[in-house]
């Protein structure tokens, strides 16, 4: 019975993240937002500014995406990320090949090898991402040991590269991971995906023209606090 009301919840909870919006209207009401579709059961209930959160029964994701917002026309995103598993899930080995970058025209992205990584000249954008940066180290309450995700490293970085990291329910790892986008950032909805042992996570994310960033930004909640409410625990739970 609790598996069963726990898909309905998945499925229900899916209710706030958004696509093209209306400017406010004369009466002042908020911007209608539409819910962009994953493809895949999962609950997503969780937006900042530059902060977007997407979790269902098996997985959770995080990501702030600031730095992308202001590199439109650029070849390479950078994007802050963490990732656990929920409560009583087993371990999982992550792998390079469970993350890709969905594009608005349709393209699906690989992350690039760590050679391709070091070959390309990302100084202007990490220094960029350094000052333009939210915070993300928000997780599920079991998640408190600090992991870091180590796809990728700089020649003049003391951290090493790996092409795996181990995800438990009580480990919130994060790190910074990059896509090459051929032809350059263009505005529009993007999605990280990120593969589970049994499901997938898409953690939806959009590159807003001006007058979609003005529009919407004074609209936001704490992303802590909604991350507080949605893994709080309740009577008889």
């Amino acid at each position: 019975m609790k598996h069963t009301i726990g898909l309905s919840l998945v499925v229900a909870g899916a209710v706030f993240l958004w696509a093209p919006v209306a400017p406010i209207d004369a009466q002042g009401q908020k911007p209608v937002v539409e819910l962009p579709k994953p493809g895949v059961p999962q609950i997503m209930t969780m937006e900042a500014a530059f902060v977007r959160a997407a979790y269902n029964n098996e997985g959770y994701v995080i990501l702030g995406y600031e730095p992308v917002q202001r590199s439109v026309g650029e070849e390479w995103v950078l994007l802050d990320i963490g990732v656990t598993v929920r409560d009583n899930i087993p371990d999982y080995k992550m792998t390079r090949a469970a993350l890709s970058l969905a594009t608005p025209d349709g393209k699906t992205l690989p992350l690039p090898t760590v050679s391709e990584f070091r070959a390309a000249n990302t100084a202007a954008l990490q220094n960029r991402a350094n000052v333009q940066r939210d915070s993300i180290n928000y997780f599920p309450p079991k998640a408190s040991r600090a992991c870091r995700i180590g796809f990728f490293g700089d020649l003049d970085s003391p951290g090493m590269t790996w092409d795996e990291v181990e995800i438990s329910d009580d480990r919130a790892c994060l790190g910074r991971i990059y896509f090459k986008v051929p032809g350059g950032i263009q505005y529009g909805q993007h999605w990280l995906n990120v593969k589970f042992a049994k499901s997938e996570v898409r953690v939806p994310f959009r590159i807003l023209t001006k007058e979609e960033e003005k529009t919407l930004n004074k609209n936001y909640k704490s992303i802590k606090q909604q991350v507080d409410d949605a893994f709080k625990k309740k009577g008889g739970d």
